[in-house]
């Protein structure tokens, strides 16, 4: 789950100031949290306001009520959302789950200070990271046309519970689901519900688990059926700028030189690159210092040194980079109603960049345009001809076979003499591809 830039506005009409405070009964309700600057601006909306604390009823558009009136920005429209899912009492949870307040995020605001992590802590973080994908791999089986998100929310939260994990974004800031699932237009955070998945949509997953005391967070973009060949290049595109902006993954990098390379990338494929949201440092706190923009020319705070563990999620537009948030509080659409990809990995080398976890497997949407074409077994060795190019890029880096798996976190590590990092594995890469 990307971390957004943007602070709540006050619910109360005419107002417009920061907030802070939240509806206690829209909390104890479980309902998309509203926020009011003082108790006077809550007093003034609570006869308007009152009114979405009741059930979720169809407007008369046949949409859940909270969006009568509403004007998208694209086709796509949301189903009803279903109850939430209970959490095993055995379970260890994060500081926010009963109360959906990060206290101790927001106790950390305001320092930009980089956690170093300890042995103990990259340990279980590869840890939590390995579950993560091995719980969005599960997710990934279930994308077809007809299954609705949130029977993938489902399969998500079952797994992460059969792990013994906390499904993070469960209850952070009052979330509602284990996962977010974002189709289409949709940039980020995108709730699931009763809305199935059709032929040639394209559909973000993003998985975060709490195990062991940290956080894992991890997502990939995957195609339903046939989709056209703008959303494959799209998926491509930004892909490729996530290789790109790896390869400079070092210490003693800038966490702001990751956006230049970034949207350089992207800028000469024709897309557009999201602001409002961003990478960030991750660990004990599911969201922190340092945080990552992805666009050009950004005032990112910090340079990267030997463990430090963060976030690198470009999220690329057909568009423009502006974007509007649903009445939900939650799911981010592009402004223009075109499409959007994030890809998003967690990644921690050793050379001198190591990623949670080592899987080394193709990007999942790579097994799908090349099982066709091919007859490929999936998570199989083909790979496509943007995965020739990563090697390319990277290979002076000294990344081998675990450059192609798809996560997020990345932790920099000690550099290694360049004898020990020409290790590039490009003999897997099957050329037939090209």
């Amino acid at each position: 789950m990307a971390e957004s830039t943007k602070k709540p506005i006050c619910a109360a009409p005419g107002c417009g100031k920061f907030a802070d405070l939240q509806c206690p009964k829209c909390l104890s309700l479980g309902l998309p949290s509203t926020a009011f600057c003082s108790q006077d601006c809550f007093k003034a909306a609570w006869p308007v306001h009152k009114t979405t604390h009741g059930p979720a009823t169809p407007a008369s558009d046949g949409l859940p009520q909270i969006f009568a009136g509403y004007k998208f920005t694209g086709p796509l429209r949301p189903g009803f959302q279903s109850p939430r899912r209970p959490i095993p009492p055995h379970i260890p949870r994060p500081d926010y789950a009963e109360t959906g307040e990060p206290r101790s995020e927001r106790a950390a605001r305001g320092s930009t200070a980089i956690e170093v992590k300890t042995p103990e802590q990259i340990q279980a973080m590869r840890t939590v990271c390995r579950m993560g994908r091995e719980v969005l791999d599960e997710a990934a089986r279930a994308v077809k046309p007809g299954v609705t998100t949130d029977e993938i929310d489902r399969i998500v939260h079952e797994a992460t519970i059969a792990r013994g994990a906390y499904p993070s974004t469960m209850n952070y800031i009052n979330f509602p689901k284990s996962c977010c699932t974002s189709v289409n237009e949709v940039i980020c955070h995108g709730i699931p519900d009763s809305r199935p998945l059709e032929n040639g949509d394209i559909v973000n997953l993003d998985i975060s688990l709490y195990f062991g005391g940290v956080h894992a967070d991890l997502n990939e973009t995957y195609f339903v059926g046939e989709v056209d060949a703008e959303a494959k290049r799209l998926v491509q595109a930004s892909y490729d700028s996530l290789q790109l902006a790896i390869a400079n993954v070092k210490p003693g990098v800038m966490y702001r030189e990751l956006g230049n390379v970034i949207q350089n990338f992207a800028s000469k494929q024709g897309f557009s690159v999201v602001r409002s949201v961003v990478g960030h440092g991750i660990g004990k706190l599911f969201h922190t210092t340092p945080n990552i923009p992805h666009y050009a020319k950004n005032k990112a705070i910090g340079v990267m040194k030997p463990g430090h563990t963060f976030t690198v999620e470009p999220m690329i537009n057909e568009g423009v980079w502006q974007d509007v948030t649903w009445p939900d509080d939650w799911t981010m659409t592009t402004r223009d109603g075109k499409r959007y990809v994030n890809v998003d990995t967690i990644r921690v080398r050793s050379v001198p960049r190591d990623v949670l976890p080592s899987i080394g497997q193709t990007p999942f949407y790579c097994n799908q345009v090349y099982q066709r074409r091919l007859g490929a077994p999936r998570y199989g060795t083909i790979r496509c001809p943007a995965v020739v190019r990563a090697w390319a890029c990277l290979r002076h880096a000294c990344v081998h076979a675990c450059v192609l798996e798809k996560c997020t976190v990345y932790l920099v590590t000690e550099m290694q003499p360049v004898w020990k990092r020409r290790r590039c594995r490009i003999r897997e890469v099957d050329h037939t591809t090209r």
